[in-house]
């Protein structure tokens, strides 16, 4: 079973020394680096992982992204997102491995999630592909913000962190406009739109889940709709228009995948796993997840 690697075992086990020593984890603004992707780094990972932090890379090479049951082939030049929730692994095919990978915790992108542009972003939005094909001349403007990272991180003038946020913003913007546009002047849609993004991000906010000994705090549309000051048959109409689901299928699907990601990825038991997803008795957790998956926790260990 996989670890959830931290941002410290990260610095310590998987970078040159020198470069640990670099790492600042600063409370009052988080954390943010940037590094050069190389051959000998892209190779050290030998199994799936999840982290506590997240990372945007610049990939220039072949390769091949384990996500979960999921594995999606990487080839030529792309940019790609990784969510702390979902666990991967990137395996390299081809020798050359260029390109550059940013990192940064919850902390520092916190100031960031008034902004819907950066909670639609496949870093958030885990439905989203994380991969996004580019161009030669996407691949090179998406060089030059990399490298003014390096330089920024590198320099000592005193307010480079927000200057870093700015670049972080960049990327995100970079990546919508790739995506499909689509207009909406309906301001229903809109305001739709606005409750289901903080109706995502809280729930998002929850995973991974690193502790047995708490509990989720909303597990139900009631909960979710107090927490957004709304009625929750309008939280479940602007869930519904803006995804086409309901708030509890979400909701449901979401629990079931760390659930998954748990089974998997840790040695928990099964009980233990239950109580942290917000259910009081086992066999309440094991019904929610037959129904979900088809199979029962168990039968899931079992092929692991």
């Amino acid at each position: 079973m996989s670890q959830t690697i931290t941002l410290q075992q990260f610095y310590n086990d998987y970078l040159p020394k020198d470069a640990a020593k670099k790492c600042q984890l600063l409370p009052q603004m988080g954390h943010f680096n940037v590094f050069k992707r190389g051959d000998s780094f892209c190779k050290r990972f030998t199994q799936i992982h999840r982290t506590d932090f997240y990372k945007i890379a610049l990939v220039i090479g072949t390769g091949r992204l384990h996500r979960e049951d999921e594995v999606i082939e990487v080839n030529g030049k792309s940019l790609i997102f990784y969510n702390p929730t979902i666990p991967h692994l990137w395996e390299s095919v081809s020798e050359k491995q260029e390109g550059y990978f940013c990192l940064f915790n919850n902390h520092f992108v916190a100031p960031s999630l008034a902004d819907n542009n950066f909670r639609s972003s496949p870093l958030f939005n885990t439905n989203l592909n994380p991969v996004y094909n580019l161009t030669s001349e996407q691949a090179r403007d998406l060089s030059f913000i990399f490298r003014k990272m390096l330089d920024e991180v590198e320099s000592g003038y005193v307010q480079k962190y927000e200057i870093l946020h700015h670049y972080l913003h960049l990327l995100i913007h970079e990546a919508h406009k790739m995506e499909p546009v689509n207009f909406s002047s309906d301001k229903y849609l809109n305001a739709a739109s606005r409750i289901s993004s903080l109706f995502i991000e809280l729930l998002e906010r929850q995973f991974p889940v690193d502790s047995t000994e708490q509990s989720l705090k909303l597990k139900t549309p009631h909960d979710f709709a107090e927490r957004l000051s709304v009625h929750v048959n309008h939280l479940n109409r602007a869930v519904k228009e803006v995804t086409g689901k309901s708030t509890t299928e979400i909701i449901s699907a979401r629990v079931a995948n760390e659930a998954q990601a748990l089974l998997k990825h840790t040695d928990n038991s099964v009980a233990e796993i239950a109580y942290s997803l917000g259910f009081e008795h086992p066999s309440n957790f094991n019904v929610f997840f037959k129904k979900q998956t088809q199979k029962t926790p168990k039968m899931l260990r079992a092929r692991v």
